[in-house]
């Protein structure tokens, strides 16, 4: 890669030790992707749950804070994803001991490197929002693609170690999504259907990403004629990344790319799947298989202010025969307080957590620990990943998950 005198210097070490290492990682990361050069960033998003990063990951961290020479903080802003807890809710999940130390260990580090403890998966909605053509190295898959795609914003998906080397050196590879080409629409949708509920927006994102599979492909979707939300979007963009690793996609006539499809290229482009009701329908039975629930979650992403507004309309004058959990960002959760959100919630016998995901706080062990098999959510993007972890999820609309607290039983 070619490097100017900056980071020349930044090689040598003369911005310090830590600086070094980071710029080692990322010219080897550019050099696997063919990058050319850097291009400087403006924010960092690192993943930062102890699921992920496991005891060699805290330890690197750790490691780092070890140099003396005082240079060891990051020089943009540089913030965190859930974490793998709610240190006050953490006995409610089952957590041991073990897992909330080396969270500890994890935030004491992060906190010695200069990174702001956020906590969230949904930095666009509180934190600070990247607006279009900004280049940052963001890590969780939900914010590269809401970033790139609503926002956008150039982002590649950034693992833990090379995000907060950005976040070090103030800079990223410039390769992927960093670059015009890349952004150009390579497979052309046309969805029949208008999503109501945010979990059929998760389910639409799902079909679109099991038909796109691939980090590199961009989708432009045509025939939504209607303004999305953000929620809907968030949803939407969250479950697409899940399903089929996709990093960007434009939707005819909403994202700021695609006012028309020959901006993107999509002209010249067949459509290659047309998606209807029957499509999402058949994504979200497949995973309708038990009738018994044993936990309900909203999670992943994690909700909005104006999401647990609406789950507190549903619980009002209701008892939950069964756990229901609501997660969020510290950002949203004093304002769930203040606006007696949690309070309702709670009356009915659900429990509002923040700073977590539920996917990210070793949930095989909190199965084990709470005897939770069989799971309701609305998240596509959660029902996706969690049978991997031995569950059986299942996805529904948020009116009858709430439904399912209540019995016990999704109808």
């Amino acid at each position: 890669m070619h490097l100017n005198e900056e980071e020349q210097a930044m090689l040598a070490g003369e911005a310090g030790e830590v600086v070094r290492i980071a710029m080692q990682h990322q010219i080897m990361v550019g050099d696997f992707f063919g990058a050319r050069d850097f291009v400087a960033v403006t924010q960092a998003h690192v993943m930062a749950d102890t699921e992920s990063l496991g005891q060699a990951g805290v330890m690197w961290l750790e490691r780092l804070c070890d140099v003396r020479d005082e240079l060891h903080r990051v020089r943009i802003p540089t913030i965190t994803d859930p974490r793998g807890t709610d240190f006050t809710r953490a006995d409610d999940l089952g957590q041991q001991s073990w897992m909330l130390e080396l969270e500890r260990r994890a935030i004491d580090a992060l906190v010695k490197l200069g990174v702001s403890m956020t906590d969230t998966c949904i930095n666009y909605q509180t934190v600070l929002a990247a607006t279009r053509g900004e280049h940052v190295a963001f890590g969780d898959t939900g914010v590269v693609i809401y970033s790139n795609s609503i926002n956008g914003a150039r982002s590649n998906f950034e693992g833990g170690p090379s995000a907060l080397s950005a976040g070090l050196t103030g800079r990223t590879p410039r390769y992927g999504f960093h670059l015009d080409a890349q952004r150009q629409a390579s497979l052309r949708i046309h969805v029949d259907l208008v999503p109501k509920t945010l979990n059929e927006w998760g389910a639409l994102g799902g079909v679109i990403g099991r038909l796109a599979g691939n980090y590199w492909e961009v989708p432009v979707i045509e025939g939504l004629d209607i303004a999305p939300t953000s929620d809907e979007l968030k949803h939407f963009g969250a479950a697409m990344a899940s399903f089929g690793s996709v990093a960007l996609f434009h939707i005819v006539g909403i994202t700021p790319e695609a006012s028309r499809l020959e901006d993107v290229g999509g002209h010249k482009l067949a459509v290659r799947h047309r998606i209807s009701r029957s499509d999402i329908d058949a994504l979200t039975k497949s995973y309708a298989l038990e009738k018994t629930v044993d936990v309900v979650v909203f999670s992943a992403p994690q909700l909005s202010m104006y999401e647990l507004r609406s789950l507190a309309e549903l619980c009002d004058g209701r008892h939950f025969k069964i756990p229901l959990l609501a997660i969020t960002s510290p950002q949203v959760k004093p304002d769930a307080d203040r606006f007696c959100f949690t309070e309702r919630i709670e009356a009915a016998g659900g429990t509002v957590m923040s700073g977590m995901c539920f996917y990210q706080s070793y949930a095989r062990e909190i199965s084990e620990a709470k005897g939770w098999k069989r799971l309701a959510t609305n998240s596509a993007k959660l029902v996706n990943i969690l049978g991997g972890y031995g569950y059986v999820p299942m996805l529904t609309s948020m009116e009858e998950c709430v439904n399912a607290a209540v019995t016990g039983e999704l109808k």
